[in-house]
């Protein structure tokens, strides 16, 4: 099961509507204290960071300063608003968000059990792993004295960063991807920063943040502001050890396990360092972060607890289409080796009117498929097809025509599915962005004025008491 971590959403009602609402229904959920990183409440769906020098002006009726929270979210509210949205673990917003944060050929994916298989199925090489639990804090003991230089790793210095956190700690140590301008350019710049400072300049990047509030709704602005405010106000009435007592249930967070190197390195934004799991050698880097989190799952193994594991890996279509470009290069030096050596080989595979050259095979570029020429220029061949397009065999390298148009299909049906997939990801982001709130608004109103809001509460409440 995914876990959706806006577990405290409540509906923007008027004053009238607010009345039928019992309290319990608009409370907003205890905050914990996360001591590792000297910041409150950095933890994504358990309110934003607590480390303010004054409380905000919030109005519970215009908050942060947006439009009205009965309005759908616009986009000039998202530019205006200083929080963080709370995000889902849902990878196609996952992959979203690295596509336009500008990263190349790399997506997300989420693994459903730990089993070998799954493990193995996953799309190759896996470049980290994105782990959401309730949080427990670790041993500190286990964390490097300080960061190693490489290793690229952030804390979290503000609430609700968590998911694009995990995410910059992941990519960022990924040999040889392309990060776009904008990354690269963050990542340099903070190369020679503490893990603390990576933080705050996350905090500071408005392009990464634009990102992340792409998918903030009215009411996530409004709760995560709310929360703010109550925050503020509670520590106003807390000194001395009070305020280093947890006053509730630690709420979910994602974390990275990546290799870097010649280790797998635990990279937890909520700890002050990275943890260094264990050396790879020459066993896959997945046998070593397996157990650890296996570990973690059994920590919760009396609480029922559910977890979300998601890969970020290789997106297929870095490989699928060289290979599709190579497919084209093998096919068209089949034929014109064919030409040189048996000039009537066409009409010998004519079978039924039908022209054996390959109907509906591509010859050449085509940006259907995103291959150009320069691709098929540039492709290669191992030694075995080198020499089966260098055969004096006609009836051989019809055959291998053969073979290379049947895999010419396959390949191209691959490139369509991710194709496919990454338009299903897009319209999943589409629809997560819309913001229903002024649409549940109607609904709340129309269920008040024939007067059966507040029968529906009540019932809603006693059925929770219930299950208690």
């Amino acid at each position: 099961m995914r876990w959706i971590l806006d577990t405290n959403a409540n509906i923007a009602l008027d004053t009238t509507l607010l009345a039928q609402i019992p309290p319990r229904a608009t409370g907003m959920a205890d905050r914990a204290k996360r001591r590792r990183v000297g910041v409150k409440n950095a933890i994504n769906g358990d309110g934003p960071a607590s480390v303010v020098s004054a409380a905000p002006t919030v109005s519970t009726t215009n908050p942060g300063g947006i439009s009205p929270p009965f309005e759908p979210a616009k986009a000039l509210d998202r530019l205006n608003w200083a929080g963080w949205c709370e995000i889902e673990s849902e990878p196609a917003l996952f992959s979203v968000m690295l596509r336009e944060f500008g990263v190349k050929d790399v997506k997300v994916q989420e693994v459903f059990t730990m089993d070998k298989e799954i493990l193995d199925g996953l799309n190759k090489p896996v470049h980290g792993l994105i782990f959401l639990f309730r949080w427990r804090e670790d041993d500190p003991d286990k964390q490097e004295p300080s960061c190693p230089e490489e290793v690229w790793f952030a804390n979290q210095t503000i609430g609700n960063a968590c998911a694009t956190i995990a995410l910059l700690n992941i990519v960022n140590n990924i040999p040889s991807v392309d990060l776009g301008e904008n990354l690269e350019g963050f990542k340099q710049f903070t190369r020679d920063l503490t893990p603390a400072l990576r933080g705050y300049s996350i905090g500071n990047f408005e392009f990464a943040r634009q990102i992340h509030n792409s998918f903030a709704r009215k009411m996530d602005m409004f709760n995560v502001d709310m929360a703010l405010r109550n925050d503020a106000a509670a520590a106003k009435g807390k000194r001395g050890s009070q305020a280093g007592e947890n006053s509730g249930e630690a709420g979910f967070h994602f974390i990275a396990l990546v290799p870097i190197g010649d280790h797998v390195w635990k990279l937890d934004g909520l700890e002050r360092q990275p943890q260094r799991l264990g050396k790879i050698g020459k066993n896959d880097w997945l046998n070593l972060a397996t157990p650890v989190i296996q570990d973690m799952m059994m920590e919760y193994a009396n609480d029922e607890e559910q977890f979300v594991l998601l890969a970020v890996v290789q997106d297929p279509l870095k490989t699928l289409r060289p290979q599709l470009a190579g497919n084209v290069a093998a096919l068209n030096k089949a034929n014109e080796r064919l030409d040189e050596i048996k000039p009537d080989w066409r009409e010998s595979t004519t079978q039924n009117g039908a022209d054996e050259i390959g109907e509906g095979a591509i010859h050449g570029p085509d940006t259907g498929y995103g291959i150009s020429v320069e691709m098929i220029q540039n492709s290669t061949f191992n030694s075995a097809t080198a020499a089966t397009l260098s055969s004096d065999k006609a009836e051989e390298l019809i055959a291998f025509r053969g073979e290379l148009i049947q895999q010419q299909l396959t390949i191209r049906s691959e490139i369509r599915s991710e194709e496919q997939t990454q338009a299903e990801e897009a319209e999943k982001a589409a629809s997560r962005r819309h913001d229903y709130g002024a649409a549940i608004q109607t609904w709340l109103k129309v269920l008040f004025c024939k007067g059966q809001l507040k029968p529906l509460l009540e019932e809603l409440d006693l059925d929770e008491q219930l299950h208690r």
